[in-house]
């Protein structure tokens, strides 16, 4: 009875000319009203699927037993859109749902789960939402469930374990969260579980250990917790086990070496404690084997070399010490050995020889030491040898050219000497040899190129001599070619038309002869560095048809002639630097084309003509050098009258013939911060450059200016009185200055000082000198009882409490910088400079001092700058050394970061270096890293209050370190609340939270914001102030509107990094990430500052990044 009101009710859904004529039964009555439910339905099916049949069985997708009654139905692949109905449960015979591969959404009926005879549902790869219906774990004969690739949420019901014979689940691809349930033990004859690429969270339960028949298990890409558990040991029919990208900790359990079956064995990602459990010998069929960025320590263990039919073994970027275990010479079937970024040490074992099938081996950033063994190099299937940034030695043997697999050679950054063997090239189609920054000598190959496959040729900071072969000239595969700072000389090759060069750096070495026209040939190429060599006769006209060039340096040469006029066709350029030759003629004005460039270097010629008033036109320029030319004339006023010129930050026109007054207009160059014009012959007042309050550097020394020094320009007077000498009438005001100031100075003269006033001042200075001997014997009576005064005065006025450096070490820092002189300078903020100070060759520190005159924080800032960084230690922030204070100025001794700055380094640094993704996607971790340690592991909190790339300092291998903890705040999170009042808005404008605007409360937030301005600035390279983005909008704005509009990457990144999405091998892998990280710099600058993630979010997102990457690359 309820069957056929089931029926008719169904039947009653039907149009009803269909029914005068139907006589269809109800397994096709439910499969017709599950068609209302779908909204694009491909015309085969609606040609099929016909009402006046009397059963579905010769319908397509439909399949019947021998009654006529449906059991299975598969429409995979029939890009059907819409719902999947109720009426599905009407189909009460149905043991099989293949709906795999359309375009389902809605949620998945709960109804299916009263298809009790269902024993497999394919619904993958659709776009379902919702949860898993709790029914599903009533179906008693399901054998199979497949829902990955949907947009499932919720948790995983523990119902779903109830199903007595369910073996194969796939739900990975999905949103799942919560845990996984412990009642995963109930399902003993569960075959195959996918749970991948979840959001699933909390521990893996033990009672896993019951599924006594699992043979695949991935639990990767979640955030999973916890240590793994011991009962995997059960599991003795695993076959795969995938774990990687969780945030598991513990160790790694010893008795997987019970799961003899095993072929895949992959860890990575993890936050493990321990080493390598070396009963992972005893997987007898292992495979594949990855445990790369797990936290593992100790030694590699030596039972690994039981793993006969290993072909994978992944142990990179651990804590890995001792030495590689010649046992793995034993590992026969190994094809890719990978177990670089350790702290490995020794030498490479010979043994390695043994693995005749080998064609990977990657063992870069480590400690190891010695040559490469021969029997390496006789591996006929090597394909690729990492070992760059070891401490290698030796020479490269003949045998390597004999290998014909052979396509990258990477060996920088050690200390290999010798030759290239002659021949290299011939036999193999090599398309990467990079030997930079060893001890390479004698002739270039000329064979390198000999199969053009060559895409990457870097020999750079080596002692090659000779010419350069001209197979490198006509080597049209060529992407990449370094080889600066050799010892070659010769004259260029003349190049082939080759559209794939983008890069070319041949600087400093000793390359004489003409520029070749033919290198107008190279119609892609973006970056030429010919500087540091012998170069001579004039630039050629053929430069102009390199319309993508964005980087030309010239300089340093023996060039002549005028700057060619088509340079102008170069519409994408850059930066122009031909400095330091001996160019002559005026500039020519079409260089006011060049609209996209910022740094013009025309300095040390002889050019001549006035200033050209055209490049004040150029509506990005950053940076204008025309010192030490011959212009003559006065400084036009179009110098702050043009609106493009107000882009300027840097301004030499030093050492020429300038004559008259600085412009007033000059006050309009807002965003100037170094200006030099010394060695002139100008004249007047210095009243314009008063107004320009981003100024960090003045030189206006040997002109003839007079009057008074204006107040704003004082603190550069008395950081670097140098800088204003020869200028007999300047002078300075005391009231403006101080009176401390006018005591001490004996380089300028005082302001309004008539010769009477002079006169007594002289008289009361010879007073002073004849009391002083008076002075001398009264002291002496008394210099034990002040001296005891003063020591406990000077106690009760220090303001910190933890000690002071030595006075030793600071008279060593003193002595090796010849008492703070002006040469040691590397650098100067708002409140002081810094110097370098090298004690010894391996003692090299940064001193900061910070001036406490006319500033009343100096004391206070410095203090806390010492509390803050004295409490706090990680590789990501700055390390103090030592402190001194004084009366007038403190100095703190830093480790030296000998790249310097992150702004130098994007914006500053000449010519500007190269910075590839991994030193970019380094920057942004490794800060990130540091702000997490800030904000979550110290005691009470750190906010920082000023992140911005000035205050990111980076070491010799390009890692990023914190700087500048002057303002940083210690927020007490036991209190009510987790911000803090402060009496003024601190930071940096650009990098300042926009809440800030509103409050001066210093957040977290709020370094997270700073955080996200300055990852963009590393991903564009552009500066905030960059005329691309409009007078209205910036940096932030700017990104988001691109993304919104066009979700193009390359739009927004600087164009260096577009060139490696074209030029890497893992081209795809790193845009992917470059993708990654704009966006999360999005998330970080979002506006409401409750919808920033936390740093420690940042930094799990940035590790899922790269290992996604890393699963990609691989």
């Amino acid at each position: 009875m309820k069957i056929a009101l089931s029926c008719f009710l169904l039947l009653l859904l039907l149009p009803n000319s269909t029914l005068l004529v139907s006589a269809l039964s109800l397994d096709g009555a439910a499969l017709l009203s599950l068609l209302r439910h779908w909204d694009k339905v491909p015309s085969s099916i609606n040609l099929s699927w016909n009402a006046s049949d009397s059963t579905p069985c010769s319908w397509i997708g439909v399949h019947c037993n021998n009654h006529d009654v449906v059991v299975a139905f598969n429409l995979s692949g029939f890009g059907i859109s819409g719902q999947l109905g109720p009426e599905i449960a009407y189909i009460k015979h149905l043991k099989s749902v293949d709906l795999s591969y359309n375009s389902f959404s809605g949620s998945i009926p709960k109804e299916l789960g009263d298809c009790s005879l269902l024993q497999s549902v394919e619904l993958s790869y659709n776009s379902f939402a919702g949860r898993i219906p709790e029914s599903f774990g009533d179906l008693p004969k399901l054998e199979y469930l497949s829902l990955w690739g949907n947009s499932l949420g919720g948790e995983i019901p523990e119902s779903l374990f109830r199903a007595p014979i369910l073996s194969t689940i796939y739900l990975n691809n999905n949103n799942l969260n919560g845990s996984i349930p412990s009642s995963i033990g109930n399902a003993t004859r569960l075959e195959f579980l996918f749970l991948y690429n979840n959001q699933l969270s909390g521990t893996v339960p033990s009672t896993i250990g019951n599924c006594s028949s699992l043979q695949e298990l991935y639990l990767n890409n979640n955030f999973l917790q916890g240590t793994l558990p011991d009962s995997l040991n059960n599991l003795e029919e695993l076959v795969y086990l995938y774990v990687n990208d969780n945030n598991l900790t513990g160790r790694i359990p010893s008795g997987l070496g019970n799961c003899r079956e095993l072929l895949y064995l992959i860890l990575s990602d993890n936050q493990f404690t321990g080493g390598i459990p070396p009963e992972l010998g005893n997987c007898s069929s292992l495979t594949n084997l990855a445990a790369v960025n797990c936290g593992l320590s100790g030694e590699i263990p030596a039972s690994l070399g039981k793993l006969a039919n290993l072909n994978l073994l992944y142990l990179s970027e651990n804590h890995l010490s001792g030495t590689i275990p010649p046992e793995l010479g034993n590992c026969r079937a190994l094809i890719d050995l990978e177990i670089y970024d350790n702290q490995l040490e020794g030498e490479i074992p010979s043994e390695l020889g043994f693995l005749t099938q080998l064609q990977i081996l990657m063992l870069f950033t480590n400690h190891l030491s010695g040559e490469i063994p021969v029997s390496i190099w006789k591996i006929q299937s090597l394909q690729h040898v990492i070992v760059y940034q070891n401490n290698l030695v030796g020479e490269l043997p003949n045998e390597i050219t004999e290998l014909k697999q052979l396509r990258n050679i990477s060996l920088f950054e050690n200390g290999f000497t010798g030759v290239i063997p002659q021949g290299l090239g011939i036999n193999s189609s090599l398309m990467l040899l990079d030997l930079t920054r060893n001890k390479f000598s004698g002739p270039l190959p000329s064979t390198l190129c000999f199969r053009k496959q060559m895409c990457r040729l870097l020999l750079g900071y080596n002692q090659f001599q000779g010419s350069i072969p001209s197979d490198i000239g006509s080597c049209s595969s060529l992407t990449r070619l370094i080889l600066r700072q050799n010892n070659l000389s010769g004259n260029l090759p003349e190049f082939t038309e080759n559209p794939n060069l983008l890069f070319m750096d041949l600087s400093s070495n000793s390359i004489s002869g003409s520029i070749p026209p033919s290198l107008g040939k190279l119609s892609n190429i973006t970056f030429v560095d010919l500087s540091l060599n012998k170069f001579t006769g004039h630039i050629p006209y053929e430069m102009g048809n390199l319309a993508y060039l964005e980087s030309l340096n010239l300089s340093s040469n023996g060039l002549e002639g005028v700057l060619p006029a088509n340079l102008s066709r170069c519409y994408r350029l850059l930066k122009l630097d031909v400095s330091h030759n001996l160019l002559n003629g005026e500039i020519p004005s079409s260089l006011r084309s060049l609209m996209e460039l910022s740094d013009l270097d025309l300095s040390g010629n002889h050019f001549g003509g006035g200033v050209p008033r055209h490049l004040f036109q150029l509506g990005k320029l950053s940076s204008l050098n025309l010192g030490g030319n011959q212009f003559g004339g006065s400084i036009p006023p179009s110098i702050g009258l043009e609106a493009e010129a107000q882009s300027l930050r840097s301004l030499n026109l030093s050492n020429n013939r300038l004559t008259g007054h600085v412009p007033s207009e000059v006050k309009n160059l807002k965003l100037l911060e170094q200006i030099d014009i010394c060695c002139n012959n100008l004249s007047g007042n210095l009243e314009a450059f008063g107004e320009l309050r981003a100024l960090t550097k003045v030189n206006v020394s040997f002109n003839a200016f007079a009057g008074p020094v204006p107040a704003a320009l004082m603190k550069f007077v008395r950081l670097n009185p140098s800088s204003f000498v020869g200028n007999g009438d300047l002078c300075i005001n005391c009231r403006s200055s101080g009176e401390a100031m006018c005591q001490g100075n004996n380089t300028f003269k005082l302001c309004n000082q008539t010769p009477g006033k002079r006169g007594l001042k002289h008289i009361i200075v010879a007073v002073v000198v004849c009391g002083s001997f008076l002075a001398v014997v009264i002291l002496g009576l008394g210099i034990c009882y002040f001296f005891s005064r003063w020591k406990s005065h000077e106690q009760k006025n220090m303001l910190v409490s933890v000690e002071e450096g030595t006075s030793s070490l600071l008279n060593q820092v003193i002595e090796a910088t010849e008492n703070l002189n002006d040469r040691y300078i590397i650098g100067r903020g708002a409140h002081g400079v810094v110097y370098k100070v090298t004690l010894e060759p391996s003692k090299v520190y940064a001193l900061k001092k910070l001036d406490f005159f006319g500033y009343d924080g100096g004391r206070t800032s410095l203090v806390r700058e010492i509390q803050t960084i004295g409490k706090v230690r990680h590789r990501n922030l700055i390390k103090l050394e030592d402190f001194w204070l004084r009366k007038e100025h403190g100095l703190i001794l830093y480790n030296y970061m000998p790249n310097g700055s992150l702004h130098d380094v994007l914006h500053k640094t000449r010519p500007p270096p190269l910075l590839e993704w991994d030193v970019r996607f380094k920057i942004v971790l490794g800060t990130a890293e540091g702000l997490s340690y800030l904000h979550f592991d110290c005691d009470p909190v750190i906010i920082h209050r000023d992140i911005k790339p000035m205050n990111i300092l980076l070491d010799s291998e390009m890692e990023p370190h914190i700087s500048d903890f002057g303002i940083a705040k210690l927020l007490d999170e036991s209190a009510v609340s987790s911000v803090t009042q402060s009496s003024r808005v601190h930071g940096t404008i650009g990098y300042m939270a926009p809440e800030k605007a509103f409050s001066t409360r210093s957040s977290k937030e709020s370094d997270v914001y700073a955080y996200g301005v300055v990852v963009l600035e590393v991903m564009t390279r552009k500066s905030l102030c960059d005329p691309l983005f409009g007078g209205s909008v910036d940096m932030v704005e700017w990104v988001r509107s691109v993304w919104q509009e066009t979700e193009d990457i390359e739009a927004i990144v600087d164009s260096k990094l577009v060139d490696e999405f074209i030029d890497s091998s893992c081209s795809s892998s790193i845009k992917e990430q470059a993708k990654d990280v704009v966006v999360l710099a999005l998330w970080c600058t979002e506006k409401d500052p409750t919808r920033r993630p936390s740093m420690r979010d940042v930094v799990n997102r940035l590790r899922q990044t790269q290992a996604r990457a890393r699963t990609r690359g691989k």
